[in-house]
């Protein structure tokens, strides 16, 4: 259902900008163990993501799903090694919210977002 969800997704990063927040996830191909533990990780907090306007992007090898641009302009966009695996937060201003290199729990990705300051305005 999580990677149905974001194959419908069809907008850039640009125009998703100011209305999403993107939690991207890289990694150099789909079977690496780290990015499968991600994607696992947030199968089970669609609702809570989604009430904070989360839009997952995968950067699978050079397959992305969840918006429409080319992998490798992604990477270079956000500096993104091909060779290992990085999870990314971005916030709807365009800023590098959390970046790792392992997997983040659904409960600290939920914590860095609601620390955000228009998240917190949001909620006012």
């Amino acid at each position: 259902m999580l990677l149905a969800a974001l194959a419908l997704m069809t907008q850039s990063v640009v125009e998703m900008r100011h209305h999403h927040r993107l939690l991207v996830i890289a990694a150099p191909a789909g079977t690496d163990r780290q990015a499968q533990q991600q994607v696992a990780a947030l199968a089970a907090s669609q609702e809570p993501l989604a009430a904070r306007d989360v839009v997952i992007v995968t950067i699978m090898a050079d397959h992305v799903t969840g918006a429409r641009d080319r992998a490798a302009a992604l990477r270079q966009l956000w500096s993104l090694p091909r060779d290992h695996f990085t999870v990314l937060l971005i916030g709807k201003d365009g800023h590098d919210a959390l970046r790792q290199t392992d997997p983040i729990t659904p409960a600290t990705l939920i914590a860095a977002i609601d620390a955000m300051p228009m998240r917190r305005a949001g909620l006012r």
